[in-house]
Formats: structure tokens, sequence, C-alpha cells
């Protein structure tokens, strides 16, 4: 069958995904006519470019998202308009399952055995579900707070995605440390899942009870308006970072007993005896035969991103490439790589580990009140939200394509580490929640000083705020009864996936 007129006016990341698809090798670094050349060859039927119409060659998954974009427009315009979380009983037990289905169907569709993983780790967990549907939690907020401030939101806060990691300098600092879902939103869809996070995380991690889940719930959420007003009263925000010296005392501990590994001995784990490249485990697989191919990929990353080497780096070699297995929560089944860069010393006691992550669209994105501030790309809108989020944070955070595929990159460093929340004492969860409030203040502060927000973002927060009190009680309301409603969309989850439910996606049939 002749390919070459679908072949030939396609995208080059649509052919790019048509070569892995088929295992072409060097697919990378090929021009597009070399793409089309070698797909010919492969005798590929061009019915496979197909756009999922009826008779085009291929199935179209279901999906709601522009649904869901008009639903929010006409909510932010004031219209009373139902939305998800209205509905009740099996009505919302499909909902439940036609989500999850759809944000994971390019897993599901390709039989992906870590897709399978993840829903057998949701199902055992509340929390774990929570952190891992956050599409079904932005679809019941579709359209609201539109007459809220805007800020570049972090998209998935929970007391979990606060962390160590390495700054701009190789020294250890705190705050927010994923920036998958990030998006410009109302400042108050961050606050909102945050508290239901830490309602959650301090039921089933900490064991803690109603009432002092509340408490602590209002602890983020008064540390994330002290926050604020500190911002607008003193304006440091563009130069704050939390280290070792001027961290909270918990923050502090968490930060020395990560700095207590040395680089020669976490790699010791990683690589094999000869500290030549990786050594095989269950969850870094390595694909040495890629070497050459990540090189180019790599130096093609770092001129895209204008990365400003720093000398231990060395030359940015490339020593071993592996895949990473089983790792996220959200993210399980996307793929990820480690990619061993050799240091100066060329003896493996000080090789750098990049991680290259398959990004996703952001759960937010549709789903927003319609605003001047727009995000395009994936792993470019994750890059965007690192460099606003963090002052001088890991200076290799960056984005570049892989076969058609949008990836992430960012240091592993020996010190990155999360805080251990099965640990904390009911004492210990109230400030770690206030702790993390404030550093989420400081991510929204930074939205209009490297962000694409164009007014003075603290003040117009602490306005829309009002009188604190009451500003609180409608945040910890709204969370308790989503905290409810995510127990109840789990069970409606445990006993679908006890069916298979997520064994296939929604087809478009007409």
């Amino acid at each position: 069958m002749d390919s070459s007129p679908q072949l030939t006016t396609a995208t080059r990341d649509e052919l790019l995904r048509l070569a892995r698809e088929h295992g072409i090798p060097g697919r990378s670094r090929m021009s597009k006519e070399e793409l089309v050349a070698a797909l010919r060859q492969r005798e590929r039927p061009a019915a496979q470019l197909g756009t999922g119409r009826p008779g085009s060659g291929r199935r179209r998954i279901g999906s709601r998202v522009d649904a869901f974009r008009l639903l929010a427009e006409a909510r932010a315009a004031g219209e009373m308009v139902p939305v998800p979380r209205m509905l009740t009983g099996n009505d919302r037990r499909i909902h439940v399952r036609e989500t999850v289905r759809e944000d994971h169907g390019t897993r599901i569709a390709s039989h992906d055995v870590e897709a399978q993983e993840k829903f057998d780790k949701l199902a055992r967990s509340v929390f774990q579900f929570f952190r891992g549907t956050a599409l079904l939690f932005y679809r019941d907020l579709v359209g609201e707070d539109a007459r809220m401030p805007t800020v570049l939101a972090l998209g998935d806060v929970h007391p979990g995605n606060f962390g160590v990691m390495p700054s701009a300098d190789d020294v250890p600092i705190f705050g927010v440390n994923d920036f998958d879902d990030a998006f410009y939103a109302p400042f108050t869809w961050d606050l909102k899942r945050g508290a239901v996070g830490f309602l959650l995380g301090a039921g089933e991690k900490g064991g803690q009870g109603p009432a002092k889940q509340r408490a602590i719930a209002r602890r983020f959420v008064h540390g994330y308006v002290s926050g604020i007003a500190s911002y607008a009263a003193a304006a440091t925000e563009d130069s704050e970072q939390l280290r070792l010296d001027n961290a909270p005392p918990l923050i502090a501990d968490l930060i020395a007993g990560a700095l207590e590994v040395s680089r020669a001995d976490w790699l010791a784990g990683l690589l094999d005896d000869a500290r030549s490249g990786f050594r095989t485990d269950d969850e870094v697989v390595p694909v040495s035969s890629r070497r050459v191919e990540f090189q180019q990929i790599v130096d093609r990353y770092v001129a895209d991103n204008e990365v400003p080497v720093p000398e231990r780096a060395g030359r940015m070699r490339v020593k071993d490439v592996a895949e990473r297995k089983g790792a996220g929560t959200a993210s399980l089944g996307l793929t990820r790589f480690f990619v061993l860069i050799e240091g100066p010393r060329a003896d493996g006691t000080d090789d750098l580990l990049l991680e290259f992550k398959q990004a996703r669209r952001s759960a937010l994105d549709g789903v927003v009140p319609p605003s001047d501030y727009r995000m395009d790309g994936l792993a470019d809108r994750i890059r965007h939200a690192q460099r606003v989020h963090l002052v001088d944070g890991d200076v290799f955070y960056g984005s570049v394509d892989i076969d058609g595929r949008s990836f992430m990159v960012r240091e592993r460093a020996p010190f990155r580490d999360s805080i251990s929340l099965g640990k904390l004492s009911g004492r210990e969860w109230k400030e770690y929640a206030e702790i993390c409030g404030r550093v989420l203040a400081h991510t929204h502060a930074m939205s209009d000083d490297t962000g694409n927000v164009d007014y003075d973002v603290e003040p117009a927060i602490l306005d829309a705020i009002g009188g604190r009190d009451l500003f609180v009680d409608d945040v910890l309301r709204f969370a308790e009864e989503a905290a409810a409603r995510v127990r109840q969309d789990h069970e409606h989850f445990v006993a679908d996936h006890a069916l298979g439910a997520f064994r296939s996606v929604d087809v478009v049939y007409r």
C-alpha cells in the first residue's frame, strides 16, 4: 500500500510517533524526509495516520475536553450550569469511570503494564487515589472562582509534593517539587486541593481523627494567608530560599538528613561494580544501546534550553542510559529515562544523574476559567513553572522532544528527599502544614515577578480574601465536602477496578 500521500503531509511529531511504534533505530536524529523513507520501507498502512473519523482506519478514544471547556466558559460567565460534583449514585460512578479511562486512555489502549500497576496502587489507598486522579478533582471545579486573582498555580498541591531538591548552586533547598500540572488558574484552586490533600494525608498517613485533620488543614490555609500578607508587606519573594541555615527546625532536620548520603555512596547503589554504567534491578533497566542517540538528545537539550552547564557536569558526556520503572503516582506508566553524565573525575564517584520524564497535559487545561494567561506545550509548560516557582532552582530543569513525545528534564541529586508523612506527630503535622502553606504562598507571589501575570498579585489576593476567618472557613468546608466525595469516588473506583473496568477505553463509534 502506498502511504506516501499521508506520510508526506504528516508533521514531524506524527512521523516520530510512527517510527517509535515500529522500532525504527536512530529516529530522533532523522530529518523529516529520512523518517518518511524509513516508514515507507516498513510499508505502514496510510490509514494509521487517520483522524479517528469513521472509515479512517483507527479508533478514536472518547474525550470530553471540549465539552468541559465550554462548561468552564459558561460557568465563568455566570451561567447556572450543572457540574459533575452534583452527580450522585450510579451517575457519579459512571462519571468517575469515564474520567479515569479518558485520563489514562493512551496508557490503557497500549496495554501498558505500569498503568495497571497504577490502578492497583490507587485501589489500595484513598490518599493515593486522590493523588492519581487530579483530572477528576478539577472537573468538579470546572469554571469555578472566575472572579479570583489568577496565579501560576502548582496544580497538584498535597503533603507529598513538597521536598528537598538541588538549587542552581547544587545545595539543597526546600520547596514545591512537582510542576507536572502547573497552569494559570485562580489562586483558590491550589488552596482547595491542598486543604483536601492535608485532610486525607493526615487521616491515612498520620492516623489523625476528623477534628485533628481539620486543625491541620486549617494551619495549611492560615500559613498561606500569612505568607501572602508578609510578601505583600515586604516583597522578599524574589530572593527567598529555604535552606539548611534558615529553615524551620522540622525542615532543617529533613535537609540535614538528606545531606548525610555522599554522592559517591549514592551512585554506588545505582552503578555496576566497575562504575561504568547502571546496574540492573526491578526499577532501573539499562538501555546502553541508546547512548549515542541520547548524546545527541542531550546536546540538543542543552542548546535549546540554554543550560548554563556547571563545571561539575564536565563535557555533558552521556555515560549510560536506563529506563526507570515504577516511579510516581499520577505519572506511573509514562516513560522515564535515567541518563548518566560523566563527572570531571571520570571514575564514577562524581557523575550526574538526569531524569527525562514524559510530560502530559495538565489536569487544569480545559477546566480553568478563561483568562489571558495561556500556557502552550507540555514539558515547556513544566519548565516555565519551575523557573517561576523556585528562586535559583535546578539549572538542569528543561524540556526536549524524544521520538515525537515531550519530556521534561531535571537532575536527580543524592539529597533529593521528602518528609516521611507516616512518622509525623500531630504537632508536627500542624507545623508541616503551616510551612507548606507559606511555601505555596511564595510560589504564587512569584507569578508576577518571573511569571506572566501583569499585576501585583499579593495585594489582589489579600483583597479577594477579605475577612480571613470567613475565607479560611469557606476553604475548609469545601475541603471536607470534597474529601468525603473522594472517599465515595474511591469506593466506586475499587468496585469498577475489581470488575476490569480499566482494561479498556471508551471508544467513539458514531
